[in-house]
């Protein structure tokens, strides 16, 4: 994953938690929280597991993540 995606996660982060402590309500607040915890990515994102797909089924073929496993087992 490129640097400057990172970097604009962050800054994006940075203006959100600004913004709360102004108590102002921030521009886009679902860009800023609902980003993959590994790889950062912003689309794709499963919100109950808190990865984007590509790590979701990375770690569900490894047997990483409980409960889940492929159908056509």
């Amino acid at each position: 994953m490129r640097k400057s995606k990172i970097a604009k996660a962050n800054k994006l982060k940075t203006k959100f938690l600004r913004a709360i402590a102004d108590w102002r309500k921030p521009k886009f607040a679902t860009k800023v929280f609902n980003c993959c915890n590994m790889c950062w990515r912003i689309r794709g994102y499963l919100g109950n597991y808190w990865i984007c797909r590509i790590c979701f089924r990375e770690k569900a073929n490894a047997w990483e993540l409980a409960w889940v496993r492929k159908s056509s087992w």
